[in-house]
């Protein structure tokens, strides 16, 4: 299934710039932004979107190369992905945050005659279902993300066609640093994620991992590259509105959102 479905998500990511103005030192220069926008995010705790940082620093590195090149900066890049791409920084937190409330209300509905302290019991049993659920759907997307870009590298440097199969070992090595990343260096991000946009119980962190592995099982199987920051965020605010508008921290998520709208704007430039 990942190889088969989200692979179309890695071939979007090799698209983004059209491959007459692909370099590699368009590529470099796009890592670097990604990477650079990373760590200053990562170092104050807010959870960006590191899948469009690179979708920005690759598209703007080859606008730049084609006006280098004496053409039409705007040639350089598929349009038409890019703003189907810019248009799900929107649509995929909704996205999250709508199937999320509806699960929540659900669960709430099924389990009204039930002990709270059994509940809270599968709950958290559930969560282990749920989290694994999402960290699937993350690995096939946002590794993907880094997949395209290594196929763009390889067929650029003329090591293989633009259209070969990918080589086994562009996949393993992609979701290998991506658990390793998370598992190592992402509390700040967490500790952000898991308390400060609302206080998430085992029924609702259960409630927004599923919305959230919905949303991005659904946007791979259509090739498109989502946020799995941007979508469980969203995800986490759907839950926090089943309780009431103000359990959710508004002014945390504003700059979340502030974060997100210069990310692909800031690193294209």
């Amino acid at each position: 299934y990942q190889r088969r479905v989200h692979g179309k998500v890695a071939k979007t990511i090799s698209n983004i710039v059209n491959e007459h103005y692909i370099t590699i030192y368009v590529i470099l220069s796009g890592l670097v932004a990604a990477i650079s926008w990373n760590l200053i995010t990562w170092w104050f705790g807010i959870p960006s979107s590191s899948s469009h940082t690179l979708i920005g620093g690759f598209a703007g590195a080859g606008i730049t190369n084609a006006l280098y090149m004496g053409f039409d900066g705007l040639k350089a890049i598929n349009l038409h992905l890019v703003l189907t791409t810019i248009a799900y920084i929107v649509l995929a937190p909704v996205i999250g945050l709508v199937i999320a409330y509806f699960v929540t209300v659900l669960i709430l509905h099924i389990c009204k005659r039930a002990r709270p302290a059994i509940a809270e019991r599968w709950f958290r049993r559930g969560q282990l279902v749920s989290s694994a659920a999402l960290s699937f759907a993350h690995g096939g997307n946002d590794a993907q993300k880094v997949m395209g870009i290594l196929y763009a590298t390889l067929f650029t440097t003329h090591i293989i066609k633009n259209g070969d199969a990918m080589p086994t070992w562009i996949p393993l090595s992609c979701y290998t640093a991506i658990a390793l990343g998370t598992m190592s260096g992402g509390w700040k991000i967490v500790k952000t994620m898991g308390t400060k946009i609302t206080k998430v119980t085992p029924l609702e962190g259960m409630s927004a991992e599923t919305a959230g592995a919905i949303t991005l099982l659904f946007t791979a199987a259509l090739g498109i590259p989502v946020s799995t920051t941007h979508t469980i965020t969203g995800s986490i605010m759907g839950v926090g509105l089943t309780k009431r508008v103000s359990a959710v921290r508004w002014g945390v998520t504003y700059n979340l959102v502030l974060a997100w709208i210069i990310t692909i704007p800031m690193y294209s430039a």
